[in-house]
């Protein structure tokens, strides 16, 4: 059996701050349908020590980056996924966000935090441990495991291969080069065909530059981030990898994400009982002390609040969405000019717009169900997962054609719609204009109660679980395999 360490900051349920937690938790459940063992490395935040059920300890770790010493747990997750969390109060021992201090800025030794998850999922194949468990392929998912195949390239002994799982190009993790020694990173790797980047030393860069061979998240989002509009710098070194680049489309775990048994809805239902679907949308305005009007078409975002994901063009398109007779839940934080923006358009027109600043699971699923139309306005968009959690939940996704959102929504154009294709709505160019006009188109048809539900059912039979996307990672796997 293949033997693979997932290295990567969030695994949902014990830390999530996005779409890496989720597919940290389902991947590897689904790759064991084709013969993977995949054990997952987490740093050791509260949480994470908190829910490794029957944990023990496997190894000391001593003389990490930094000068730091520690210890190796063992568990299973709840979901019975095998995972290890490297326990260092030091580092990881802190509360709230994984990434970010108290007042919102990153942590100032991040590169240390991170630096040491990569340390130690490079030193899995050579360290001795009391389980005797060795890993043939490293995965990285993201900066912040972006030294591990640096590490991995210097070290001497049996090697791994080493594969790169880019989620979201626009986070790198850059710091100064005054902490190439802290990082235990030899001198000649500070070079641009090696961990340098921009006069620094750039983790993302490093993992993409070092490993054997990278993944994004879905087949667009591998095209567009090689060309300099998506690429944030990288796009060079990535098309020269672009025979080592593959896009794998993310999955959902429906086991999660099914309104047939999602225990958080006032009401369950599926394809065949659609209109069950009536009863979350009530629950959800009287939730957000909207007016309780079936035939108002009720729009949601759950989401980051960034200028990436167009929150900025939601609001310019508000008025027209209310002068329609629409309504809007928000879930989500970010930046507090739009936030504020949000709060005061909830404040202006509370019977039409309720905003909740944060995230809760819990609301976001009730949201897929009680809402109408889910909003991915993204200027740019890896993959996306809940326009893909709305399809199954027939809540008919409105999204900007990029990345993910285009390889996995078809618009109801009339032509779609006459063949019984369509799945939600979509528009090219990144403006509030765009989305006004779609917005528009999505009202319409609202208002057409038959052709919506026939949009809603075809949208719910759609298939976007794990299987096919586990397959495509087993055999770059067995690609990698050492002594293949």
């Amino acid at each position: 059996m293949m033997r693979v360490l997932f290295v990567t900051s969030e695994c949902f349920p014990l830390v999530k701050t996005g779409g890496l937690a989720d597919v940290s938790a389902a991947l590897p459940l689904a790759l064991t349908q084709h013969s993977v063992d995949v054990r997952i490395l987490l740093p050791g935040y509260p949480a994470v020590i908190d829910g490794l059920e029957g944990r023990r300890v496997v190894r000391t770790l001593s003389d990490l980056p930094g000068g730091f010493s520690g210890r190796l747990l063992m568990g299973r997750l709840a979901n019975g996924v095998t995972a290890y969390a490297i326990e260092l109060a030091e580092l990881f021992d802190r509360p709230g966000n994984p990434y970010l201090a108290p007042g919102g800025g990153d942590w100032a030794d991040n590169h240390l935090r991170f630096a040491v998850l990569g340390w130690v999922a490079a030193d899995f194949v050579q360290a001795p441990s009391s389980h005797h468990w060795r890993p043939d392929i490293l995965h990285g998912h993201d900066w912040q495991a972006g030294l591990m195949p640096a590490y991995v390239a210097f070290q001497g002994g049996r090697r791994p291969g080493t594969v790169m799982t880019i989620h979201n190009i626009a986070y790198q993790g850059q710091f100064s080069p005054d902490t190439l020694s802290a990082l235990r990173l030899p001198a000649r790797s500070f070079q641009v065909e090696g961990v340098e980047y921009y006069g620094g030393i750039g983790f993302l860069k490093a993992g993409l530059y070092y490993a054997d061979r990278l993944t994004t998240v879905s087949p667009t989002y591998a095209r567009e981030i090689q060309s300099a509009g998506y690429g944030c710098g990288l796009e060079g070194l990535l098309a020269h990898r672009t025979d080592q680049l593959d896009g794998i489309l993310n999955g959902v775990d429906y086991g999660i994400w099914n309104p047939a048994s999602d225990p958080h809805l006032v009401s369950r239902y599926g394809p065949d009982q659609v209109e069950a679907k009536a009863a979350n949308k009530a629950a959800l305005q009287a939730e957000f002390g909207l007016e309780p009007k079936q035939e108002a078409p009720l729009f949601a975002l759950v989401s980051r609040l960034t200028w990436h994901k167009g929150a900025d063009l939601l609001l310019e398109a508000l008025p027209a969405l209310f002068a329609r007779g629409g309504q809007l839940v928000v879930l989500g934080t970010g930046d507090k000019n739009l936030e504020a923006g949000l709060l005061r358009i909830a404040g202006r027109y509370p019977q039409a717009a309720g905003v909740h600043i944060g995230y809760d699971e819990a609301l976001a699923h009730r949201i897929q169900a009680g809402a109408d139309v889910l909003m991915v306005p993204s200027r740019a968009e890896p993959c996306g997962l809940t326009q893909l959690y709305a399809l199954r939940y027939g809540t008919l996704p409105l999204v900007r054609r990029t990345g993910g959102l285009e390889d996995t929504v078809i618009d109801a154009t009339p032509a779609a719609l006459a063949d019984g294709c369509a799945t939600g709505f979509a528009f090219d160019e990144p403006s509030s204009a765009a989305l006004t006009w779609t917005l528009r188109r999505a009202i319409d048809l609202f208002h057409h109660p038959e052709r919506w539900r026939r949009l809603q059912r075809h949208a719910m039979t759609r298939d976007f679980g794990w299987a096919a996307s586990a397959q495509a990672y087993a055999e770059l796997y067995q690609k990698l395999r050492p002594g293949r």
